[in-house]
């Protein structure tokens, strides 16, 4: 119903629109959209979930081929305490709001998760006393269960750490998540409620028109009341559009090692070294997955797009991890990867109206995974105070479901094998991911569209063998799915084709 809302309410304004254009008439007061949030990251997808609450027509513009393509699938997966940031700052207060959203948000919406806690480790009496500090913040931000342990205090939580460790600042309410997938639900809530999709759908220009704005896309034209840039990488250049330069982007390269399950229980809780004026540093965290991340270094560079590793990069992360954890085994390495990171001059989150009805939200650095859903509602309250109406839907979805075929207990399984058998067929040896979570993946909200796209949804490419084994199969499925040539499935983004000719069997 609340989908359906929206689309009679959109087809009420285009014929509105068409009949002012039709007799010249410059006033306008309907717009095709009420809210267009451009970029959908963490952030934008967070703004679309927060706005699909209320009775709007929402359009969600994202330049790739998929969800959160940006730094959200390429970061620590850490939902962070909120100890860290500049006490009275918005990263402070919106940190400390997110995390505690985010919670609520991960049962609500069935996001992989784990409330394992994080230690921020001192090594010398100098780091010591950082410790002091950071708990002090911790204290002014509001942060709860927050302590300072011994080293022989910390070595009895997390025996693998280095003996040398001097103490630790014990955050017990950090979390571990997937952030691909907290993205992509909070996404399909939003669609199931109504909101607009619009993928490789690229902002070209932005121009000021009576009651909002017109932007010229990739995919065409469109009007809105209202937009909310959260571009990340590229926010500066969308600000530009409407407004006079604010701040400009300064990326920040992170890289990662991603280890095999065999050294998932290397630690328990996310290990922190004390912050520096780079960043929180190189940390080792388990996954939700029952991996080990390790990472990520810090190359501020010219290149937004560049997510190349290197080796120098990578041997910097490695030498500076294990004065953490000395007994990593960087053998069990199944991957390595790097994210960009949106950074400003400025040492806060830039959060505000550039023009009437035209909301930043940008730099969203560390820890914008966090905040992200504190933020959108900061957005939301900045439309209201705009003039933007905003009536609660009475039927709007704030719940998600989805099956986990290795998570289900025996009996489960042969029940759900007996009303489907696609689920007793497994696509994927290493992560145990069958053919029907893949169907599911294709009729989702938000489908994939690439093999990558079906992995970040499912699993199905993340073990060992990177999907060396189950990788054809899932082509094949996303072949027939979308009745198409072989050749025209992607590995990942637009243009990354992975058949290009018969090379037997040719008549």
């Amino acid at each position: 119903m609340a989908a359906a809302s929206c689309h009679i309410k959109r087809f009420i304004n285009a014929i509105f629109y068409e009949h002012c254009l039709n007799n010249n008439k410059s006033q306008r007061s309907f717009l095709l959209y009420d809210v267009v949030i451009i970029g959908c990251g963490i952030v934008g997808a967070a703004a679309a979930y927060e706005l699909s609450k209320y009775d709007l027509c929402i359009a969600v513009l994202e330049r790739e081929n998929d969800v959160a393509m940006g730094a959200t699938k390429a970061n620590s997966a850490v939902i962070h305490a909120g100890y860290d940031p500049k006490p009275g700052s918005l990263m402070a207060k919106l940190d400390v709001e997110g995390a505690a959203l985010a919670a609520e948000l991960c049962v609500n919406l069935d996001i992989p998760h784990r409330h394992c806690g994080a230690l921020v480790a001192a090594f010398t009496e100098a780091e010591s006393y950082m410790l002091d500090l950071l708990h002090m913040q911790a204290v002014e931000n509001g942060v709860s269960e927050v302590e300072i342990l011994s080293g022989e205090e910390v070595l009895k939580l997390e025996p693998n750490l280095n003996p040398e460790i001097k103490a630790a600042l014990h955050a017990q309410t950090a979390m571990i998540v997937d952030p691909w997938e907290y993205a992509l639900a909070l996404a399909e809530t939003a669609v199931r409620n109504g909101a607009e999709l619009h993928l490789e759908c690229e902002v070209k220009e932005i121009e000021s028109i009576p009651g909002g704005y017109r932007l010229q896309t990739s995919g065409g034209s469109m009007e809105t009341r209202t937009v909310i840039n959260a571009a990340g990488l590229y926010s500066d250049m969308i600000h530009n559009m409407v407004a006079e330069p604010a701040f400009t982007i300064l990326p920040s390269k992170g890289e990662y090692f991603l280890l095999d399950k065999s050294e998932g229980s290397r630690v328990n809780r996310v290990i922190f070294q004390c912050p520096s004026k780079s960043g929180k540093g190189v940390l080792v965290a388990p996954t939700v997955h029952g991996n080990l991340i390790v990472g990520p270094g810090t190359l501020n560079i010219d290149d937004r797009d560049d997510v190349a590793t290197t080796a120098d990069e990578l041997e910097l992360v490695r030498s500076t991890a294990v004065k953490s954890v000395p007994g990593i085994d960087f053998r069990a390495v199944i991957r390595s990867f790097s994210g960009n990171r949106a950074r400003t001059e400025q040492k806060d989150f830039i959060i505000a109206e550039a023009k009437p009805g035209f909301i930043d939200l940008a730099g969203i650095m560390s820890p914008g995974l966090t905040a992200a859903p504190a933020i959108a509602k900061m957005a939301v309250q900045m439309l209201k105070s705009g003039g933007l109406a905003l009536n609660k839907k009475s039927d709007h979805v704030n719940t998600r479901k989805r099956v986990r075929f290795l998570s289900l207990k025996p009996g489960e399984r042969t029940a759900l094998i007996k009303n489907d058998p696609a689920y007793g067929r497994i696509i994927c040896r290493c992560e145990t991911i069958t053919e029907g979570e893949i169907r599911d993946a294709l009729q989702a909200p938000i489908p994939p569209r690439s093999i990558d796209a079906v992995k970040r949804r499912c699993g199905a490419g993340m073990g060992r063998c990177q999907g060396g084994f189950c990788g054809p199969r899932v082509l094949e499925l996303l072949s027939e799915h979308y009745n198409c040539d072989p050749a025209d499935i992607l590995q990942d983004r637009s243009g990354t084709y992975i058949l290009t000719a018969k090379t037997k069997g040719q008549a």
